[in-house]
This record gives structure tokens, sequence and C-alpha cells, in this order.
């Protein structure tokens, strides 16, 4: 547990990141989209404000340097030097409540929402992260990045699916509240601050259009689906790249109806370039979500592509560079890492048709994946697993929330509404049919899902067993809550943006939005006691001897841990000073493979100079022996045993292994 002074450190350094990061964002976005008012202006530069915490770790981190002091100082330098530059604000207080739908209704909706998703941030703070991915890479990343202040560097975990080449962007404010507390209070926290982002960005959609309520109602749906319910209070990335989609969105729609007016309609049907420049937010926002994860690659290109082509005729060239080096800044960095070690920014492909590629040769491990393209005529696949798994991620519901998600989509691309006369003078000459950015939000969203279709994991398992599937519906989680928040805005009848609300009402939020943090920071302090008390004190989400391994983990401290297990975040420790390795070797372009003699064992185990070894499965198989082959290879002088629960040995190792007098 933390005491008061060191608890109240850290929150001062988080809302030092926070407040020099909003100071430069905001001149940022006062330059590129200064007609942004209220909530767009407030998600605009947020975006701006993450993305300039993210590189700072970024630059820091390519030397090292990621650490707490460091870190708080260039971000604080480059806020006041963007605000000494630029000056400028976050936009006016207008709040723009718009088309008015029975808000009782939209209120209920959206505060059960937030509470289904709180009561389970609560549980994993009574037991810690348990959710398989946390646990088998986010965590440790995070961890890593923590312990090591390198995040150009690969940080090699259990060989499957390549996974230390995966876009880390989220795992870096998880390393950030590590800096700041040197624990992980933050982590179960983030993602309620990412879904209330997600519902910001929601409202944002509907705006223009009038209907903010209603996306933002649906988006708190969407959000609550069975399939992302492990996103509270885990390390999950997917509501983070759902909440960056959805802000590249949210941008692109608010800038250009911003620059709709009669005579730019009748002119060019495009926008003027002050507007224009709001679309560089666009590609920063995509380029964050691509580089979040991976299945976010595609709409993210998608919408990097297109929003050039609302730009002004003459300048889409120049628009295209200047957004597409946008989302380069804003996912890049990890592609260009894999780029530099490995030859290739994508390793899991080895060939792009007849050309071949640097990859690492080696099977890429855990279930064996298939495509849900793969099965789309399998019948018997079908009945089996498709349609239970379908029940099971999206409820009884999934047939109307699958058609009401493609409907949105399909709207956006395929207009519904009546054709009338050109009226110079009308506002119902902004309709669906000339709204191309609307049109850009639908094939990105049909991104979305040509991604999840091809996800060689959308159907993991053996064949014709795609044990995945439901868990694999996260990666259609993205198309079907953009397809359900833009559904308002492709259906309803498009009026002109309403005009400024007025101060007060936007003071009453701000004031709201203080008085909760106090709050939250007055409540966090007794919070933390509980939950470093609590933290993995009595697990039961793994095999039997691994939750052993993991409670005895929780009260070790700087030792250097070898393991076999792919659920490592609990041996971290308490105070996540333990140094945790996979035993693996390294291969040509950053393979990366389990040892598979005794001798090779010993060595590796020996360069590591490790206090101790964990030798385990990641479940119980009954067909096999109650301990894995690496236990056998462990045993021996030097090597004493200090927790035996199958799958599981934890040895204490008290001398270097002699690799010569293997059993």
């Amino acid at each position: 547990m933390l005491d008061l002074a060191r608890y109240l450190l850290g929150v001062l350094e988080l809302l030092a990141l926070g407040g020099f990061a909003w100071l430069g964002a905001s001149a940022v976005r006062a330059r590129l989209a200064p007609d942004f008012t209220g909530a767009p202006a407030y998600l605009a530069t947020a975006v701006v404000a993450l993305a300039l915490l993210i590189w700072t770790a970024e630059l820091l981190g390519s030397f090292g340097w990621f650490e707490a002091g460091p870190y708080v100082a260039v971000v604080a330098a480059v806020g006041l030097a963007l605000r000494y530059v630029w000056g400028g604000g976050p936009g006016g207080p207008s709040v723009l409540l718009g088309f008015s739908p029975p808000m009782l209704l939209v209120a209920v909706i959206t505060a059960a929402a937030l509470f289904k998703f709180g009561i389970d941030v609560r549980s994993k703070l009574l037991t810690g992260m348990t959710g398989f991915d946390s646990t088998w890479y986010h965590g440790p990343f995070a961890a890593g990045f923590f312990q090591s202040g390198d995040t150009w560097s690969l940080h090699f975990i259990a060989p499957q699916f390549l996974a230390w080449f995966y876009p880390a962007n989220a795992e870096i404010f998880h390393a950030a509240g590590m800096l700041a507390f040197g624990r992980d209070l933050l982590s179960p926290l983030l993602n309620l601050g990412w879904f209330v982002g997600c519902l910001l960005a929601c409202w944002c959609i509907g705006r223009p259009y009038r209907v903010a309520p209603w996306s933002m109602a649906l988006g708190a749906i969407a959000l609550s689906m069975p399939v992302l319910a492990d996103q509270a209070g885990e390390a999950r990335n997917d509501i983070v790249g759902i909440f960056f989609l959805l802000a590249a969105v949210a941008i692109a729609l608010n800038a250009w109806s911003l620059g709709q007016d009669v005579d730019s309609v009748r002119a060019s049907r495009r926008m003027p370039r002050e507007s224009a420049n709001a679309f560089l937010l666009v590609g920063l926002a995509a380029g964050l979500a691509a580089g979040t994860k991976l299945n976010f690659l595609l709409p993210a290109a998608v919408l990097v592509l297109g929003s050039p082509f609302l730009a002004p005729a003459g300048k889409r060239l120049r628009a295209l560079a200047a957004t597409l080096l946008a989302a380069l800044a804003g996912g890049g960095y990890w592609y260009l890492r894999n780029l530099i070690h490995t030859g290739n920014p994508l390793p899991w492909f080895d060939h792009v048709g007849p050309i071949s590629l640097s990859a690492p040769q080696q099977a890429l491990g855990g279930r064996e994946g298939h495509s849900v393209l793969g099965y789309l005529t399998d019948g018997s696949v079908w009945s089996e697993w498709l349609l239970p798994g379908l029940h099971g991620g999206l409820t009884i519901l999934w047939p109307l929330i699958g058609a009401l998600a493609l409907a949105g989509l399909a709207l956006c691309i395929v207009p519904f509404r009546p054709r009338s006369r050109f009226d110079p003078h009308s506002d119902a000459n902004l309709d669906r049919g000339r709204d191309l950015a609307l049109l850009l939000v639908g094939l990105a969203g049909l991104a979305a899902i040509a991604a999840w279709l091809i996800a060689p994991t959308s159907a993991s398992g053996p064949d014709g067993m795609p044990r995945g599937f439901e868990a694999g519906l996260r990666y259609l989680a993205p198309a079907l809550v953009l397809g359900l928040v833009v559904l308002p805005p492709a259906l309803l009848p498009r009026e002109a943006p309403t005009g400024p609300a007025g101060q007060n009402a936007w003071s009453g939020w701000r004031f709201a939005a203080i008085t909760a943090l106090a709050a939250a920071i007055a409540i966090g302090y007794p919070v933390q006691r509980h939950y470093l008390r609590d933290r993995y004190a009595n697990p039961t989400f793994a095999a039997p001897g691994l939750n052993a391994a993991f409670k005895w983990a929780d009260d070790i401290s700087n030792a250097r841990i070898a393991t076999t297990s792919t659920r490592q975040y609990p041996l971290f420790g308490r105070d996540l000073s333990n140094q945790v390795q996979y035993i693996g070797e390294h291969q040509p372009h950053g393979g990366f493979t389990a040892p598979t003699t005794c001798r090779r064992w010993r060595e590796l185990i020996n360069e590591g100079h490790y206090d101790y070894v964990i030798t385990t499965r990641d479940r119980l198989e009954p067909a096999k022996p109650p301990y894995p082959t690496t236990a056998t290879w462990t045993e021996g002088v030097g090597a004493e045993s200090v927790l035996r629960k199958p799958p599981t040995v934890v040895f204490k190792l008290t001398k270097p292994l002699d690799p010569s007098a293997c059993p």
C-alpha cells in the first residue's frame, strides 16, 4: 500500500502530464480546427493531448529514458512551447443538445451503461486484472516499459502469434500510471476513461445532424454488448481503438458540417480550406487507432486515404500527404520498429503475392488460425459454432443489432431520402446525397467488417471447430458500434448545425467534471489500499498450480523469474519489481521459440542469472503428465522446489544448473 504522500505525488504527476498535454493540444486544435466549439473541440483537443503523451513516451523510450522525471519534463516543455508559439484555447462553450428525443430515456440508457461498466471495473479492483490477454501481453508490455524505460526494443513474451510485434499505444498509458505510482493502480480504471471518451465521441458524431443524444444512446448500447464486457477493469485495448476510430469519424463529420454552406455546396460540394485543415486531426486519430490494434489498420487506411477527397479541388494531393503524415505520426512508430528489427513492418506476412518478405520462420502458435471468411458457406459450422457464438457475444438480439448496424453503414453509402428540387436558400439541400463525409464513414465501417472477416484469428481453433469465434467478435465490434452510432445521422434528414448554447450550460458541465475529479482523487486513496492488499491474493482464474504461483509471486520483490507460462503479468509482483522472462531462443528476423532440449534449456537459464524458475502449462490436460517436461529438465543440484501443484513447479535457484547433468 502507498502512504498518503506517495499517493499524492503520483496524483500530482498525472495531473501535470494531463494538464501540460492539454495546454499544448488546445493550441494545436485551435490552429487546425478553429471553428470547432463545445464537445467536438474538447474531443479534438483530447486526441491531440493523447498523441502528445504517446509521442513523448516513444521519443524517450527509443533511448531507454521513459522514466517519470524526463517524461513530465518533456511533456511540460512541449505543452508550454506549443501554447507559447500558437496560443489559442479549447473552443467556445457551446453544448448543442440538438434534436431532442426523450432525454430521460437517453439519460437512463447512458447511466445504465456506465453503471454496468463500473460494476465490472469494481470486480477487478477486488482481484487484479485476470483477463487472458491482460495477463498474457498487455500487462507484461506495460510493465516492461515501466521497468526498462525502453519502448523500442522487442519485449519477448510467450511465442504465440508473434505478439511482441503488436502495436502498443494503449500500453503506453498503463506504463505512465505505473511510473506515477510505482504500482498498477491506474490500470483497472483506464478503460472506464476510454468508455466515457467513446460516449463523448458518439455524441459528437450525431451533433452536426441534431441527433447527438440518439447517437450517444445507441453507442452506449453497442459498447455494452457481451463481447466487450471483458474491457472493464482490464488492460484490453479494443475499446481504446474504438475510441480513436469514433473520434476520427466525429472530427470528420463536424469538420465537413462546418465547411458546408449553400455557396460551397453549389460551387464545389467540398470544404473550404479552413475546414479542410481539421482533417489532419482525422488522420491523427485514425493513425492512433492503427497504432493500438492491428484490426484497425484497414478502416484507418480508408479514413486516411478518403479524407483528402473532402478537401477543395486542387488541394487534395497536399491534403493526402498531410493526412498520411499525421496518421503515420499517430501509429507508425510500432511498425517502423518492426521494420528496423525484422525488415518487415508486418512480420506476420512473409510474402505479398510473388514478393517474399523477411519474417520469423516459425509457426504462430496458440490456437490454429482460421478466418470467418473461410467458414461462410459451411452450414454445419454455422449451426454448431457461429450462430451460438453470435448469440453469446451479441445477445439474443444479435440479428437486430447486426441489421441496424449494417443499415447505418449502408445508408451512409446509399442514402435514403426524398429527392427535392434544388433551392439555393434552403437547408434541405444539405441532404444525405451530398454528405461525402458520411460516405467515407460508411466505407470505413465496411472496411472494419472486412478486417474481421479475413482476420486469421477471427474463427481460430481446430478445423471445423472455431472455438475462438465468440471471442473474435471483438474484431467485429468496431463496425457494430460505428454502424449503430451513425444510424441516426444517416437515417434522418439533415438540418443545418445549431448555434452556440449559453456559457452557463458548459460552465455547469465543467464544474461537474472538476468536482468528479476531486472526488475520484479523494476516494482513490482508500481504494488503492484495498486494491493492493487484495490484488492476486487469492487468484482463481487459471490452472490451480498457476494460481498458487501468482499468489506466491505477489509478495516477491526484485527477483529475476524465468517462466514457461503464457500468462505472466501476476508474476511481476505487487510492486512490479520482478523481472519476468519467458525462456526462449532468439531467432533471425525477430523470431523467438522455446528450447527443445534439456541442455539448451539449462544454458538459457544460466545465461539469464535467474533467481526462480516457474515451469508450468497454461491449463490442466488430463491426457498428459501432471508436470511439464521442463520441470524434469530443471530438477537437480542447484534447483530447490518451493511450490509444487499441478501443472506448476516453482524452483529457487541456488547455483547454476549443469547442462551436462540433464536427466
